[in-house]
């Protein structure tokens, strides 16, 4: 009998499967018999179409929010504060660029249709997420200095290995679709999603708590909830995962240990001491706390078990990231647990924001 482990390559899902399986008790998220059709009136997985109908209520339009402050504030920064500023949003857009790309090779595999509908729409919530790039770039940036924001790996050496670190898993998996590496890029997926944003998302709403640049920051406000639902996502497709794939914890942790290394040398050189309310202390505060609660969210212990990092330094910057005003938070932002963000009526209400 052939075993996952025997397996040489992965499965891709053909387009169309005429002697597929749809019965529900004989779904899975991985290696089922499915005909690839949308059957979605009755479902297996009944928490992906609540998380599915939850990311496109998150619907939003980047030019809705107005950044008319930001183009003056801008100028207001420090050099330490634009130098990071800039930084930040070229290593933003990589992140979101190689979500957009590697996604659907994750999404190829999954026979459940009511999880590759999620996967669907987070690969559209990616690409949006770069045309905010985009539009925050191109209408605060000066043109003189947007070339350079693009172009920062290419000058930052810090930045370039950060970028290459992160792909080169995904391309893993590309160049060698085994099931182990492809269990190593599902959980590089969420190691990105719960991991590698946050500290940039800190900076935003640190220079928003001082009266700067407030549209950016409601801006990363609306792309740190769409963020949460695609934690909330891998949050269930891992657990699953190492059920089904060959992998060990030691790995896991070896992963999150190197994640966290890296992230605190990218953000320290970034940002590390030079602005006011960030220190290199309270980054690796903040990189470890999440990691730990993004591992026992997976039902793995904790990496680093001491007290200073079982709680975030960055208590008070959360309500920065309420989009429905202090005192009516829908999801803590830090533990990232999912219930409806519900923006009314399709794109009306901005003024709330």
């Amino acid at each position: 009998m052939t075993t996952i482990k025997d397996l040489k390559s992965m499965y891709i899902n053909p387009i169309f499967n005429p002697d597929g399986d749809d019965i529900i008790e004989n779904r899975s998220i991985w290696f089922g018999n499915t005909t690839n059709l949308m059957q979605l009136n009755d479902v297996r997985y009944t928490w992906a179409i609540g998380l599915y109908q939850q990311m496109r209520e998150n619907f939003w339009i980047p030019q809705k929010l107005d950044l008319t402050q930001d183009i003056t504030d801008y100028w207001n920064l420090t050099e330490e504060e634009r130098y990071a500023y800039d930084g930040i949003l070229s290593y933003l857009t990589f992140l979101d660029s190689i979500q957009t790309c590697n996604v659907p090779h994750i999404k190829s595999c999954i026979t459940a249709p009511e999880v590759s509908l999620c996967m669907a729409e987070q690969i559209s919530q990616e690409a949006m997420h770069n045309q905010s790039y985009q539009y925050i770039i191109e209408t605060v940036i000066p043109g003189d200095r947007r070339s350079a924001v693009y172009d920062f790996w290419r000058t930052d050496r810090v930045l370039a290995d950060r970028c290459e670190f992160i792909a080169k898993l995904y391309q893993n998996y590309v160049d060698n679709p085994t099931p182990e590496n492809y269990f190593v890029s599902l959980l590089a997926d969420y190691l990105l999603e719960g991991l590698y944003f946050y500290n940039g998302f800190i900076y935003f709403y640190n220079l928003a708590s001082r009266m700067l640049m407030p549209g950016s920051a409601d801006i990363f406000k609306m792309i740190n909830r769409d963020e949460l639902s695609h934690v909330r996502l891998y949050q269930k497709l891992i657990p699953e995962a190492m059920k089904m794939f060959p992998h060990s914890s030691e790995q896991i942790y070896e992963m999150y240990a190197t994640a966290v290394e890296h992230e605190c040398r990218w953000t320290n050189h970034i940002i590390g001491d030079s602005i006011l309310g960030i220190t290199q202390t309270s980054t690796e505060q903040y990189t470890k706390y999440l990691a730990n609660i993004r591992l026992r969210a997976i039902g793995l212990e904790s990496l680093y078990p001491e007290e200073k990092y079982q709680t975030s330094p960055y208590k008070h910057l959360e309500r920065f990231s309420d989009t429905k005003k202090e005192g009516h938070t829908k999801a803590n932002f830090f533990e990232a647990g999912v219930t409806s963000y519900v923006m009314s009526s399709g794109v009306t209400g901005w003024d709330e924001i």
